[in-house]
Parts: C-alpha cells; structure tokens; sequence
C-alpha cells in the first residue's frame, strides 16, 4: 500500500522545521549506507543526535501522533527515530536499493521495517530533479509532494531519489515496524476502517451496522498482532 498523507506538519511547523535546516550542520549522508556502494548514495544528512536534528525528531513524532490515518495505514507498534536529508544541485542522489529489515534504535531495541516513510520539507518548485521513485511490476511512480505532505509505501520495495539538478530537496525519511506484519492484512484493516470511518460521519455510534463492522475489525486486529 501506497498513500499520501497530506498536511502531516503545518505550515508554521514547517516554516520552523526548514529555519532548523537551513542552519543545521551536515554530514555526509555515506556514514548510514551499510552495505550500499559508495557510489549509490550522495548527499547530506543530519546527525541524529544533534541540536538540530531533536526538536525536529520530537515535531515529526508529535504530528504523527496526532494524525488518525498514519495510525490507521501503519498500526505502529515502534517508529524508528526520524532522520533527516538534503539533496543538494549538481546530481546529489540515491540509487535503487530495498530498505534494511532491521534498525536499531538508540537504546538497542531492534525495530522491524515494515512501512517507510518520507515527510517532504521542500515544495516542488524549490527543486528540480530528486523525485522519489517507487518500482513496481507495471511502472515506476515518481513521487514530489508539498512540504508537510508525506508518503507511507512498504520498506520493501525498490526505490530511489533521483539526482536533484537545482534547488535543494529537504526531507524526514523514517521507519514502522507494524503491530500487522503482513501488508495485505494491513490494506484489508485500513481498508475497513476507511469504511467506518464513513459509516460513522452518517450514522448513529450505537447503528448495528458500525457495531458489527467494529467488532470484525477489532477482533480481525487482535487475531492478526505480532506479539
């Protein structure tokens, strides 16, 4: 499942975000490549645990939080703590590569990557190039959403940012490890919860129709938790 969420961050929580950027201090993005070539990844990124890079971790945890249909989508049991990226002109970029299975966060707990995230903190007129590319069997979709706006796709498919050729491409990218392992029950969950959702902005709470699809879909997502 692919979504865009739209106004994940506010405007003014954007504006704030990018002040931090813009005077953050950056590092070259090669020291979390892992096992990537050296050649498949170039650009700029923050130091997590840097004076910059925290009151933007704590913004992003803060809006997802709030926001029912990144809940919804994702059924986050653990989110690893947001990063933060800039590709800048001149051909700044990522290649094809899978997202890793595991990360770690700080304090060693191992988080399983099920859904990735990335939250855009450029406009797509700030840039030109750095289109997010999402493979699959019938064509790639090249993704440029507003600042604030943010796409949840499956950690597991292959994807890249193409090279940025003016501008300056700013971004969160961020992992969930579901409570819902398996991504065609997650699409089936969101899926009916969208369509309650529905039912009760036109509906009694106490109409048999919510009830019952509320008890299937709760007790659907208590058989199906990991854990």
């Amino acid at each position: 499942m692919m979504l865009h969420l739209k106004q994940v961050l506010s405007t003014d929580e954007v504006t704030r975000a990018r002040a931090l950027l813009e005077q953050a201090q950056w590092i070259d993005g090669r020291v979390t490549s892992g096992s990537l070539p050296d050649t498949l990844k170039q650009n700029r990124q923050l130091p997590e645990q840097s004076a910059s890079a925290v009151p933007l971790q704590q913004m992003v945890l803060a809006a997802l939080r709030r926001n029912p249909l990144f809940f919804s989508a994702a059924l986050p049991r653990q989110i690893v703590t947001p990063m933060f990226n800039r590709y800048g002109a001149g051909g700044d970029h990522l290649g094809d590569h899978v997202d890793v299975a595991m990360r770690f966060m700080p304090d060693g707990r191992r988080v399983r990557t099920d859904v990735s995230c990335t939250l855009f903190l450029s406009e797509p007129e700030e840039y030109e190039g750095g289109e997010l590319v999402i493979t699959d069997h019938w064509e790639d979709r090249r993704i440029k959403l507003p600042a604030g706006d943010m796409l949840l796709y499956p950690a597991t498919t292959i994807h890249r940012v193409e090279p940025v050729r003016t501008g300056i491409r700013y971004a969160s990218f961020f992992w969930t490890e579901s409570m819902v392992r398996e991504g065609e029950r997650r699409q089936l969950l969101f899926d009916m919860d969208c369509q309650l959702m529905s039912l009760r902005s036109r509906l009694a709470a106490d109409d048999a129709a919510v009830v019952g699809l509320s008890a299937t879909y709760h007790n659907l997502l208590r058989m199906w938790t990991c854990g």
